[in-house]
């Protein structure tokens, strides 16, 4: 008599589920970091005098362009994303910095974006492949036994 469970019992072994608590674990704190960190860069910036390019409508008189070690450093539009763009407000007429995201960054992420994702698939591929063996070597030792009472 067989049972109607559809989890392998490979899968409820200690060494698996602790091995899953671990994986999920870390995911979960890496989630819970990355949202406790963009917490912390908000409240920071809502302190401060809001720029103003928030407010009013401005024109980009210096494209994006990297900041070197010291901007990274001193200019908070510097950090967020290492490139910094000259504004001027047409209101006010001042001039500001912004940060901005710039095209080879964006490129560069998005090329480490597809290297994930196909180191993923190539794993999980693997997986697929090896599991399939496990289950063509688990039916053919059942057939193998039924061959054999008879």
């Amino acid at each position: 008599m067989e049972s109607d469970c559809r989890i392998p019992m490979a899968c409820c072994r200690p060494r698996v589920l602790a091995l899953h608590a671990l994986f999920w674990g870390l995911v979960s704190l890496r989630v819970f970091g990355a949202a406790l960190l963009s917490e912390e860069k908000t409240t920071a910036t809502k302190s401060l005098a809001s720029p103003c390019w928030l407010e009013e409508e401005f024109v980009v008189t210096a494209e994006c362009s990297q900041c070197n070690a010291f901007l990274s450093k001193s200019w908070a539009a510097c950090g967020l994303t290492g490139y910094v763009e000259r504004i001027n407000c047409t209101k006010s007429n001042r001039d500001e910095y912004k940060s901005c995201r710039s095209a080879l960054m964006e490129e560069h992420l998005f090329w480490k974006f597809e290297a994930a994702m196909l180191a993923l698939t190539v794993i999980f591929a693997m997986i697929v492949v090896s599991r399939q063996r496990s289950l063509d070597r688990l039916a053919s030792e059942k057939v193998r036994r039924q061959i054999e009472s008879i």
